[in-house]
């Protein structure tokens, strides 16, 4: 081996060079948003979510936050071939950008959040029929 190549690095797919940037998906899953507003009143709302990763998440609220509030996010993961029952995903997340749009979907504000570290997996009992 030449002294002047540099050895192999292994890559994962989707990430860059330098292992700053991670892969987002765009869904539209049902969530449940609970915080405090711009007026401090707490709200709760149903939305989806347009996108998320690790590290963010993205959606449509009515209600307007504010940079910097933190907000509670429930969403429930459907049952899939490899998913074998539902699951409730419980986030918590800081608003980094809430900007306005006009009458996009009936929603006023796309909102980015940076995700915390720390989530509840909890898995939803099949029903009874």
């Amino acid at each position: 081996m030449n002294e002047k190549e540099e050895p192999f690095k292994p890559s994962i797919h989707g990430a860059s060079k330098d292992g700053k940037r991670e892969r987002a998906f765009e869904l539209s899953l049902p969530a449940l948003v609970t915080g405090m507003d711009a007026l401090e009143n707490r709200f709760r709302e149903k939305t989806l979510i347009t996108s998320i990763s690790s590290e963010e998440a993205t959606i449509w609220l009515r209600s307007q936050v504010l940079v910097g509030a933190k907000l509670d996010i429930s969403l429930d993961i459907p049952q899939t071939l490899i998913l074998e029952n539902s699951l409730k995903l419980q986030l918590t997340g800081t608003v980094l950008l809430a900007q306005a749009e006009s009458q996009r979907n009936g929603k006023k504000q796309l909102v980015s959040l940076r995700l915390d570290k720390k989530f509840k997996l909890l898995p939803i009992p099949p029903s009874i029929n």
